[in-house]
């Protein structure tokens, strides 16, 4: 677990103020394809409770049962349980099938350390696996499995810019072992940010963005499972829970706040991850406050709780070069300085919190893009053009 620190290091694209909480298995994805608009689904009736029925005699499903069983009954073939061998023991977790070459979508933290590593397919089928590349900074790697093109089940990934908060969402994992085993819930939210695995050269981490926040039971070995919408589509990575409790044995325990990795950070990764090996994120190079309460505001004295503060800028940074301002006057809240630049939107579009910002670089900028951020500095509006680096 790391060690957590009150500001997000955006300029590194940032240190995220959100815990870790658990450990979950990897997932495959699926070949990245056009996507077909999602099937409209009826609204469901109110569900009567079923007549007795008469021994032996089939029960037959709702409406909404039945577009459960056949979604998991089409998916559960793509999703695989990873299990490692580490220098330290043993450890699992989830995965699902990205294509038909063989690679596997999973986070890194599922495999991190992993000297052997097994992958196993609904049907039964284990095979060994070797993990072909990593990025620490939105948590996935990339396992390549040796088995024939027929005995694979590719995942589709959708659009998870598509997502509303409240869609039903469903989960599909290797919980505690428990291989194969399906939750369901909703989208909670979107835009949130988790700290990062990537250290930074100040003992800070990097920040994760565009996160999905969901309420579908995801626990200890879920981790590198697909989140799918209703129609099957991969649309999150599950990636880690929040949590104040655990179990006897230490395990975290489940609150109804679990977090996953957007399909839309997977299709721009993982192709790249598949082919160099690598991906750099784009960088900026600001420390910034998560999210402003209207007693930070005032603090600070700014005119608004709306937008990411900037409480420091790296210098020789992109944001450093751009002129952007951190902030420079003590305030009564230690180590945290007034003066610093607000930032309200980038390129045209508002930031309401950091994450916002956060999730547009990360999802529609690389380095060496330019970006215009849109600034309140000493009660003036202003746009400050920025050409984005790489992360250090």
């Amino acid at each position: 677990m790391k060690n957590k620190i009150p500001w997000i290091l955006l300029a590194i694209l940032l240190i995220a103020t959100t815990t870790l909480a658990c450990r979950l298995s990897p997932f495959a994805a699926s070949p990245i394809t056009t996507l077909q608009p999602t099937p409209t689904l009826k609204a469901l009736p109110a569900q009567a409770t079923p007549a007795a029925s008469a021994p032996g005699e089939a029960v037959s499903l709702t409406e909404r049962d039945q577009i459960l069983a056949d979604l998991y009954d089409r998916v559960s073939p793509g999703v695989v349980s990873i299990r490692i061998i580490t220098q330290d023991g043993s450890g699992q977790g989830s995965g699902f099938v990205y294509d038909q070459e063989g690679h596997i979508v999973t986070n890194y933290h599922v495999v991190e350390g992993a000297q052997e590593l097994e992958v196993d397919f609904s049907s039964g089928q284990k095979v060994h696996g070797d993990i072909l590349a990593t990025d620490l900074d939105s948590d996935l790697a990339i396992i390549q499995v040796d088995v024939p093109a027929a005995d694979l089940t590719p995942l589709t990934l959708g659009d998870s810019d598509q997502l509303h908060v409240g869609q039903t969402v469903v989960a599909i994992g290797n919980p505690f072992g428990l291989s194969g085993t399906m939750t369901i819930g909703i989208v909670s939210a979107k835009g949130r940010t988790l700290e990062s695995l990537r250290e930074a050269d100040n003992n800070a981490y990097f920040t994760a963005g565009d996160i999905i926040q969901t309420d579908a039971a995801i626990n200890p070995g879920n981790s590198g499972g697909p989140l799918l919408n209703l129609a099957g589509e991969v649309i999150g990575l599950n990636r880690a829970i929040r949590t104040e409790s655990s179990t006897d044995t230490g395990e975290p325990v489940n609150t109804g706040i679990g977090f996953a990795i957007s399909s839309k950070i997977m299709s721009r990764v993982v192709p790249v991850l598949i082919k160099d090996g690598k991906y750099e994120y784009p960088y900026l190079g600001i420390t910034s406050q998560d999210e402003l309460s209207l007693f930070l505001a005032e603090e600070l004295k700014l005119p608004q709780t709306s937008g990411a503060y900037v409480t420091s800028v790296r210098t020789d940074s992109p944001a450093d070069k751009a002129g952007i301002r951190g902030g420079s006057v003590e305030t009564t809240i230690p180590d945290l300085l007034s003066g610093g630049d607000l930032i309200i939107a980038v390129d045209g579009q508002p930031v309401q919190v950091f994450g916002d910002l956060l999730s547009y670089l990360m999802t529609s900028k690389s380095p060496g893009d330019s970006i215009v951020l849109t600034i309140l500095r000493d009660g003036e509006q202003k746009e400050v053009t920025v050409i984005l680096g790489k992360r250090p």
